[in-house]
């Protein structure tokens, strides 16, 4: 089998546990106004590659990723999953650190053979990494042009099967910002007991560039880049969420 990669990282840092191998999949349904990786938006393009040339460049550098693994993100990993699945086999073949980068967009509950899918995923993935981008449902279509009541499912999903979980959350001044939902975030996935970490990112203006390179539109001109001050701030907010979450549970 192959899938559809739209570049390799040797050595990521943010990416999971330790220093990692980075698998950047080609293909993703969300339309992300912050998204700094519009040419991975295609489902078309990319390399084709195989599962067994990607353990072969990891390979090479394997004493590096000590403490560290495997990591592929996009794009969106999820609609390739008949891929991930067999490149975290083989990885888990060889005592491997597999973790998932994904907005969770691709999953859905109601539909059998798919589920049966990520039952077989989930045996072979050590961590998801998982983006929320807005916890209500009308701002989160605004922001992603997508609904997001499978991505949370699927945060209720990874705690039914013990897969442990990682929030990522970028605070956006004016569209993610909002202590309300922040608050409501941090309530909501304080439910879980697989949750092992909250990051939460600043917004950067990075992007905006490529964009401009692609000939496409950055709907965000203008808006400016998030102070790592402020965000210390809202990340305490969700994690009172959190607190106040787990407090009702004891």
């Amino acid at each position: 089998m192959e899938g559809r990669i739209h570049s390799l990282e040797s050595f990521g840092t943010v990416d999971g546990p330790g220093v990692r191998f980075v698998v950047f999949v080609q293909g993703c349904p969300m339309r992300c106004a912050y998204c700094h990786n519009p040419d991975t938006w295609a489902m078309t393009g990319g390399t084709m590659m195989k599962p067994e040339e990607i353990i072969e460049q990891y390979k090479r550098n394997e004493s590096f990723y000590k403490g560290g693994g495997i990591t592929v993100t996009g794009g969106e990993p999820l609609m390739q999953i008949d891929f991930v699945t067999e490149l975290f086999t083989l990885a888990k073949s060889m005592n491997i650190h597999t973790c998932l980068d994904t907005s969770g967009i691709a999953f859905n509950r109601s539909n059998a053979p798919l589920l049966e899918k990520f039952d077989k995923l989930m045996t072979v993935t050590d961590l998801v990494m998982l983006d929320i981008k807005h916890i209500d449902p009308e701002k989160h279509l605004e922001l992603t042009s997508q609904h997001n009541e499978n991505i949370l499912d699927f945060c209720k999903y990874l705690d039914e099967k013990n897969v442990d979980m990682w929030i990522r959350h970028v605070v956006v001044p004016g569209l993610t910002d909002d202590d309300v939902y922040l608050d409501r975030l941090g309530y909501f996935i304080g439910q879980f007991k697989n949750l092992k970490a909250l990051d939460v990112l600043p917004y950067h203006t990075m992007g905006e560039k490529k964009y401009e390179s692609l000939g496409m539109t950055y709907k965000l001109h203008g808006v400016p880049a998030m102070d790592k001050t402020t965000v210390i701030e809202k990340k305490k907010v969700i994690l009172e969420g959190i607190k106040r979450r787990r407090a009702e549970q004891v």
